[in-house]
């Protein structure tokens, strides 16, 4: 029997990664990155030479079958993404369900995410917090926002840069433009930066300055009653 590496990728800075993860990926049998242009950078600066194959979003329903089987069989496989760790906000849970399903074991190691700096430096409270990545695009939206404006733990979203000023207005509307917040971006990167504030005034001050790069907000919770 085989099994299942997922190994955390850097976010930004490729000296991010583990020694163990390194040795994984240069022992397993073949890599299965989300795209393998993006991850032929990392592999080749750590001379790790063992065989890619993409596994994203639009092919993992189709291969997943498979790729168990061979797993089944006994090859070693290790699942990556561009940055992170994979399955969140990310490919992942539906090849790591299936081998659980089929009896194939399962072992992620542990690595870079950018939910837990951009969380530390926020200065929120976080001994409770909920990650909520990526908002609905446009169904669901607004009843989410509806029912996160109750939520009283530290609330954590995923946001594209070129979507991020219309998230922040409208957290603001529906949980409150005094609500402290912080926006970290380019974590780990020469231009890294994290910016404290209201949301009304971090939506005002990424109006005029859009941000460059993925974006990590951290919103206060709700007042306990």
């Amino acid at each position: 029997m085989g099994k299942l590496f997922v190994v955390p990728t850097p976010i930004g800075n490729l000296e991010d990664i583990t020694l163990r993860a390194i040795r994984v990926l240069k022992e397993c049998d073949l890599i299965l990155a989300e795209d393998t242009r993006t991850s032929g950078v990392l592999l080749k600066r750590y001379e790790v030479g063992t065989a890619m194959q993409s596994h994203h979003m639009f092919n993992e329903h189709r291969v997943t079958a498979s790729l168990v089987m061979r797993m089944k069989g006994g090859e070693r496989m290790a699942l990556i993404s561009d940055a992170g760790t994979p399955g969140i906000s990310d490919p992942g849970f539906y090849l790591v369900r299936a081998c659980l399903e089929e009896g194939v074991e399962v072992e992620c190691l542990p690595g870079a995410t950018a939910f837990v700096p951009a969380l530390v430096e926020s200065g929120l409270p976080s001994d409770r917090f909920c990650f909520e990545g990526f908002l609905p695009r446009k169904k669901g939206r607004v009843t989410r926002l509806q029912q996160l404006a109750t939520e009283t733990r530290t609330m954590i979203f995923y946001e594209s840069p070129y979507r991020v000023v219309k998230t922040l207005t409208q957290l603001a509307e529906y949980l409150g433009e005094e609500r402290s917040a912080s926006l970290s971006r380019e974590l780990s990167k020469l231009h890294a930066e994290t910016v404290r504030g209201t949301l009304k005034e971090l939506s005002a001050q990424f109006l005029e300055n859009a941000p460059k790069g993925e974006c990590v907000i951290v919103v206060a919770g709700a007042p306990e009653k």
